[in-house]
């Protein structure tokens, strides 16, 4: 009789093989801000994607959880419509019918007892019904000033301690419910309040359990950095200060802040995208190769490259902060900020925010990374550009190379998902004459599937315990540790320059690169 080898390994249950779909085990979620927008736009059709894509299981459930007066029903009819108007897959009724059956909704502030009790014996009764095990998400989509009321809920009413749950045979043993806590930036307003947020969901969630959403982390393209570098030779030699001069990473809207003055006025560009999305791309281009591909070890390389970043002064010089007036978006005439619904009219939040960095390590020594982020910019765009030295020899005279610029490496995270190479080129003909020529990947032409959006891969994640493309707290708390300088300089020197609509910011931007006899890209 033919045995086994020891060393066999069922592939369907290899955790070291990122080639397999991952399917969560027996869980739920609990969505709190349910009624939000951010639930509406992003979470509940993220929810139907993966029931859709077969990555959840047969029993899980959803809960949500506010003040709204609905019954189950209602709420499903809300949950549909969210699908219908923002799913990505494609709508099939027999994976609504099964997903419907486990949603459910429950009634409730962040602060009354008996909503959290009644909130726990829901989440009691759908384990003895739907075979949940006691595996629970919690999602806080609410502002910050609400985790403490919160999470004090959770701890109250035994829903953040994963309970024993027994098992229906003697065969097999209790089994332990897990417990995690999902929260939505911002972390803080700075080192100081970030540091207190921490503590607060950290006295009742292990920082093991704790999973902070930064949806640019879940693109597929910033995902790709790491293949890019770590899986060709072709890259990851010149991805240091031998061959690059500088680098620009930019994030940039066309739309403006009409509707968010709530949350955006007073918190402005540097706080809403540096501390967070454009720092942690900054981490990801720079990191060294970690040991293995798991959070662990991702998140030690990403912390070594927070730990060596500092910000570069003098910041008169080496930053720019603006805020759109009005101006033209394309052909259509725009309001500027002070005149947005729900503004200050003598508002000084910036809507333009740009600095240099630097990184103290061998790698990066003297190499200056330019972050830029602006609303009501001349186009949607969000890219990382490594812009490499010039040869130290060219045997051409400055008339054959006058059309060449700078080689760059353009990494294009949205919306043109892809990588850029543009290099010189000899000119067809019979003379000699270098032109610039662009290389181009592009996602859509090279693959038929479909990414998955950002949320939908970081839902599930949580669901699986896949940290990887999480903050931890003491990312978190780095990063405002490296912006926090430049926001107290700001909070001192005038207000924001203007620059007009639909235009690339303002002038003192430009001025920060030109006076190091550089520029920006303008995607």
């Amino acid at each position: 009789m033919l045995t086994q080898p020891q060393e066999w390994i069922n592939p369907l249950r290899d955790d070291l093989d990122k080639r397999l779909p991952r399917i969560a085990g027996p869980s739920g979620l609990v969505i709190f801000g349910v009624t939000g927008d951010l639930a509406r736009k992003k979470l509940l059709p993220a929810v139907y994607d993966l029931a859709n894509r077969g990555l959840l299981p047969p029993g899980f459930s959803l809960i949500g959880y506010g003040r709204r007066d609905w019954t189950k029903e209602e709420f499903e009819a809300q949950v549909l419509d969210a699908v219908k108007d923002r799913a990505r897959t494609p709508w099939r009724q027999s994976v609504w019918d099964r997903l419907a059956e486990g949603i459910f909704f429950a009634k409730g502030d962040f602060t009354t007892d008996s909503a959290f009790d009644n909130l726990a014996a829901l989440t009691r009764e759908i384990d003895a019904t739907r075979g949940t095990a006691g595996n629970w998400a919690f999602y806080l989509s609410v502002p910050p000033e609400y985790f403490s009321d919160v999470c004090n809920q959770l701890d109250r009413s035994g829903l953040a301690r994963g309970e024993k749950i027994e098992s229906a045979t003697d065969e097999f043993p209790a089994i332990q419910g897990w417990r995690r806590v999902v929260i939505e930036k911002p972390f803080g307003h700075d080192e100081e309040s970030a540091r207190e947020l921490n503590s607060i969901v950290n006295n009742v969630f292990p920082e093991s359990s704790v999973f902070r959403i930064d949806h640019y982390l879940g693109k597929e393209t910033v995902q790709n950095i790491l293949a890019l570098r770590f899986a060709n030779q072709l890259f990851d030699p010149l991805f240091n200060s031998h061959y690059v001069d500088h680098v620009q990473i930019t994030m940039a809207e066309d739309i403006g802040l009409g509707g968010r003055a709530g949350y955006y006025d007073g918190i402005g560009a540097a706080r809403d995208v540096i501390q967070n999305h454009l720092l942690q791309l900054l981490a990801l281009v720079a990191m060294e190769e970690p040991v293995a591909f798991n959070p662990a070890e991702l998140q030690t390389e990403k912390i070594k490259v927070l730990r060596a970043t500092r910000p570069v002064g003098p910041f008169a010089q080496t930053t720019a902060r603006g805020q759109y007036t009005s101006g033209w978006q394309g052909s259509e005439p725009v309001k500027g900020l002070r005149q947005e619904d729900g503004f200050d009219p003598e508002s000084t939040t910036e809507t333009y925010a740009a600095a240099t960095f630097e990184i103290n390590s061998r790698r990066w020594a003297g190499v200056p990374f330019y972050l830029r982020t602006g609303k009501r910019l001349g186009r949607r765009v969000t890219e990382i550009a490594l812009v490499f030295k010039e040869a130290p020899h060219l045997p051409f005279g400055k008339n054959q190379t006058a059309s060449q610029g700078s080689n760059t490496l353009v990494i294009r995270v949205q919306p043109d998902e892809g990588v850029l190479m543009r290099f010189g080129s000899k000119v067809p003909g019979s003379a000699m004459e270098v032109r610039d020529v662009n290389m181009d990947f592009s996602y859509s032409e090279a693959f038929t599937e479909q990414s998955p959006e950002a949320y939908e891969r970081l839902i599930l994640d949580a669901l699986l315990d896949e940290a990887s493309l999480f903050p931890t707290n003491e990312e978190v708390e780095l990063s405002w540790r490296i912006l926090d300088p430049i926001l107290e300089y700001w909070s001192m020197h005038g207000r924001p320059e203007d620059y007009p609509a639909g235009t690339w910011g303002p002038d003192s931007a430009d001025k920060m690169l030109r006076s190091t006899g550089r520029a920006w890209r303008r995607p």
